[in-house]
């Protein structure tokens, strides 16, 4: 689970407090490096400047009993308790001792220039020393300070920082709560409209004064974009309920009446046979519906998987001009086939889809003319293509084709076609072997070609 809040404003708050704790904190800790190194460097310079008067003094001196008679001097040049100041023999014995707290003397190494170390022993100081010679005689003079009250400030600023920084946390956590919760009322004003839209609102649109922000400019978009596909999409499933309601009643309503008439008088044995024959042909074709309805519903959904085969476009071609050669020999249609290459590609699949275009093409195709069934090589992958002479279709219907139960011409439905699905049953099939369908209509004739994807040349 998670740490982090599920409400985008408190997560703003705490990335907008963080963020600020480590700027404010990174500032304290420069701020109090540099103070320390600042006190630490006036600190070693007051002990050099302590040793090197006192160096001056013994070079001055004519003894060191003079020196040692003078403790008020030494006093006066200390100023304070926690300084100490140090004359030692070789021996290490002290000639001069100002040392108001007493401390232990320090073990130091011999050193010919002013050197500074903090004291191994006793309380935390800074010790400054050298050593020097008068009269054949060696001194080391040792000036030192207590680190006491220098920690105890630092401390005490230590502590300030510390206080500072958890206030400037919770002000920039406060301050960042209400910055994005007055950023954030345009998205839960957006979110509110959008709440509000139902199946009789999917005309709204949420682009509004508050949607002109950049950063909401594209996602209102979006979703206005996605409610005009749920629009059309809702209009199209009303419709599509309507034509199925319609296409079921059809039939339904001639077995009702023809069972209905026949019923109200006696009939002979080929009268009931005739009877039997026209329903059977009735369900028949609500087969065929059902049968097409389901296939669609089962291509609608999502990880719908097709085996592909090895097809020859030539032998598929010629496959489909023997199977529909008696149609057209009805029509007086001939076949003229173009068609070669190898497609890969689901093979019951795309038979379905050319019988249906050239079930279309025999059944609205002029008399004594020919259907042309081709493949070729296209800009976008491989195209087969449907053509047959015949009165065109009006532009305004080529938008509606692939459309469930639409016909251009109701009257001209036939018992034996596919109820207003076998167009909608070809666009499904392109669309699982991620290809497309596309339709021309004019004097020259009326063409459907089916594109797939270049992955699917063989």
């Amino acid at each position: 689970m998670t740490l982090w809040p599920r409400s985008i404003s408190l997560r703003l708050a705490m990335l907008f407090a963080l963020a600020s704790a480590v700027l404010l904190g990174g500032i304290g800790i420069y701020l109090y490096q540099s103070l320390e190194r600042e006190i630490m460097w006036r600190d070693d310079t007051a002990l050099v400047g302590r040793v090197d008067r006192m160096r001056a003094l013994v070079d001055d001196s004519g003894s060191i009993e003079a020196l040692r008679s003078r403790p008020h001097l030494y006093g006066n040049m200390l100023g304070n308790r926690d300084s100490v100041l140090w004359m030692l023999d070789a021996e290490g014995h002290p000639l001069i001792d100002i040392n108001p707290e007493r401390l232990p003397l320090p073990a130091l190494a011999a050193s010919g220039a002013i050197r500074l170390a903090d004291a191994v022993q006793g309380p935390a100081t800074r010790l400054a020393w050298v050593d020097v010679e008068q009269g054949g005689r060696r001194f080391r003079l040792v000036a030192g300070k207590m680190l006491a009250e220098r920690n105890q400030m630092l401390a005490s600023y230590r502590t300030t920082l510390w206080v500072a920084l958890a206030l400037g946390a919770a002000l920039s956590f406060s301050l960042g709560w209400l910055i994005s919760e007055r950023s954030l009322l345009p998205v839960r004003r957006l979110a509110e409209r959008a709440a509000a839209i139902d199946v009789r609102s999917l005309d709204v649109r949420l682009s509004g004064p508050d949607t002109a922000l950049r950063e909401l400019r594209g996602l209102s978009g979006a979703l206005d974009r996605m409610l005009e596909r749920l629009a059309d999409g809702f209009a199209q499933l009303s419709r599509f309920s309507e034509d199925l309601a319609h296409e079921m009643r059809t039939p339904l309503n001639n077995l009702m009446g023809h069972t209905q008439q026949t019923l109200r008088t006696v009939r002979s044995v080929d009268e009931y046979e005739t009877l039997l024959g026209s329903h059977l042909e009735e369900y028949e074709r609500l087969a065929r519906m059902i049968d097409s309805m389901l296939f669609l519903a089962r291509s609608a959904s999502p990880g719908t998987a097709i085996a592909r085969d090895t097809i020859a476009l030539d032998a598929m071609a010629a496959q489909l001009a023997d199977y529909f050669e008696g149609m057209a020999e009805e029509r007086g249609i001939r076949f003229a086939l173009h068609a070669s290459g190898v497609l890969q590609a689901d093979r019951l699949l795309l038979q379905r889809a050319m019988a249906n275009l050239v079930a279309n093409a025999l059944r609205y195709g002029a008399p004594d003319s020919c259907v042309t069934i081709a493949a070729s090589m296209g800009a976008q992958g491989v195209d087969i293509a449907v053509h047959n002479m015949g009165e065109p279709i009006g532009q305004h219907h080529l938008p509606h084709l692939f459309e469930r139960f639409y016909r251009c011409d109701p009257a001209r439905s036939q018992g034996a076609d596919s109820g207003g699905l076998g167009l909608a049953i070809v666009r499904s099939i392109m669309q699982l072997h991620g290809g497309q369908v596309a339709v021309t209509s004019g004097a020259e004739g009326t063409r459907f070609t089916l594109t797939f994807p270049q992955g699917a040349l063989d």
